[in-house]
């Protein structure tokens, strides 16, 4: 199964566009990014994600 990896490519004026937008906007987006990629992540992986946030790291 050799698939092409995922690749996430923006142009510059698209990230000059981006750049442009109010920090609230650009935050709301980040957040919104957050939360599906949360609902798309595998239990095996929420369950670490949790561990993670709840232990002390020194």
């Amino acid at each position: 199964m050799n698939k092409a990896p995922l690749v996430y490519y923006r142009t510059i004026e698209q990230i000059e566009e981006y750049r442009k937008r109010p920090a609230l906007q650009r935050i709301k987006w980040l957040e919104a990014q957050m939360e599906f990629f949360y609902y798309a992540m595998p239990d095996k992986a929420k369950k670490i994600r949790a561990r993670m946030h709840t232990e002390k790291w020194t």
